[in-house]
């Protein structure tokens, strides 16, 4: 399956079941000033990147990295492969949302029903699950790209832009990729510091390709 790729669409968390105090915003950039106008509390902070070859070759050399180690990811963080073509923005929006439970409590909906069905499942059958075609997420993400305010490209178009979500677990901030076979630890946080320590990492992901101008970033936050 292949998706027409959908653009930030403020709409698509609540037509899946977020409640409406949550939202989504927008991060106009990293210093203290700009990270300092986002509304408070943050759950998640949202990277888009551009698929540049230093970006590919950095995230095979995390995945490397990863299968040597070898470790079991931890048990409670909601992580899910990337099955689908074009999905890894609603995949980031699944792991920012699905891992703050805690705090959001998800009205009736797709994502509930999902989330009933996938968290007993692994990293693979998750993504295998939301690929059905059936599934009430892709079917939202199907009708908000056609509702979008710019032209949908054709589906089997290259997107050269990819979404990563970075969360706070047990104190630790970890990035979370469908591309990737586990959650990245970037060491300890808090619930509080998560936007400035995730803000870190997306400033080292700027900096190892400083020619690319094409990032963006938005966060869950409080409405």
């Amino acid at each position: 399956m292949t998706l027409v790729p959908l653009e930030s669409n403020p709409e698509f968390i609540h037509k899946i079941g977020v409640p409406a105090k949550w939202k989504l915003s927008d991060v106009y950039g990293l210093d203290e000033p700009l990270l300092a106008m986002v509304p408070k509390p943050v759950l998640a902070l949202i990277l888009l990147l551009p698929e540049t070859e230093k970006a590919k070759a950095y995230a095979a050399e995390l995945e490397s990295k990863i299968k040597a180690e070898g470790k079991e990811p931890p048990k409670n963080i909601f992580h899910m492969k990337q099955c689908v073509t074009n999905a890894c923005g609603t995949v980031a929006l699944i792991h920012s949302i699905l891992n703050n439970l805690d705090q959001i409590d998800l009205n009736d909906g797709a994502l509930k029903n999902f989330y009933e069905e996938a968290k007993d499942l692994s990293f693979v059958e998750r993504g295998e699950l939301l690929m059905k075609e059936t599934n009430e997420i892709i079917d939202a993400h199907k009708q908000l790209a056609k509702e979008g305010q710019t032209q949908a490209p054709p589906e089997d178009e290259p997107v050269v832009h990819h979404f990563v979500a970075f969360v706070e677990k047990d104190g630790t901030l970890y990035e979370l990729d469908g591309c990737k076979s586990a959650p990245i630890n970037h060491g300890p946080t808090t619930k509080e510091a998560v936007l400035d320590n995730a803000a870190k990492v997306c400033k080292e992901y700027m900096a190892r390709d400083p020619g690319e101008v094409h990032f963006t970033m938005m966060a869950l936050v409080a409405n």
